[in-house]
């Protein structure tokens, strides 16, 4: 996980730069557009919005499906520790002695708390990859645009 955070903020990084770049060389191809509008680079000028379209829209498709992905495994581990609490409440309800309901009350607990944190590792690496996926189609228009317009 921390590899991937390692990514992230390097492709974060990557892309603040490139965007930095590419918004400076397109306020120039506006003022170059603004002094002589015959001579406009009206391609370069039309791809400033449908490419930021086209960017958001893979961006938001990714954090779509990732969410969603998220939400079916939520939805999974609540119903898994909602079949393991009634196990435990069944094996606490037929023990034999106060000492055997809690040792079974016991056992459940230990094992709910190991899942949580195990669960809560898979989490957040789950976020960390949606969040790389999210990133990654604004960040390869940026780096992309970045490239092609460099003088």
């Amino acid at each position: 996980m921390i590899d991937q955070a390692h990514r992230a903020a390097r492709a974060g990084q990557e892309m603040l730069q490139a965007s930095g770049d590419v918004i400076a060389r397109r306020l120039e191809i506006v003022a170059e557009a603004v002094r002589d509008p015959l001579k406009a680079d009206l391609r370069e000028i039309s791809l400033m919005g449908s490419e930021k379209v086209e960017a958001l829209t893979a961006s938001a498709s990714a954090g779509l499906n990732g969410a969603m992905s998220l939400a079916a495994t939520t939805a999974a581990v609540a119903a898994r520790e909602t079949a393991a609490a009634q196990t435990a409440l069944g094996s606490v309800l037929k023990a034999g002695s106060p000492a055997e309901a809690a040792l079974a009350q016991g056992s459940w607990m230990t094992a709910a708390m190991g899942r949580a944190v195990s669960d809560g590792w898979a989490f957040g690496a789950a976020m960390m990859k949606l969040q790389s996926e999210t990133l990654a189609p604004i960040h390869a228009a940026a780096v992309a645009n970045a490239k092609r317009l460099k003088r």
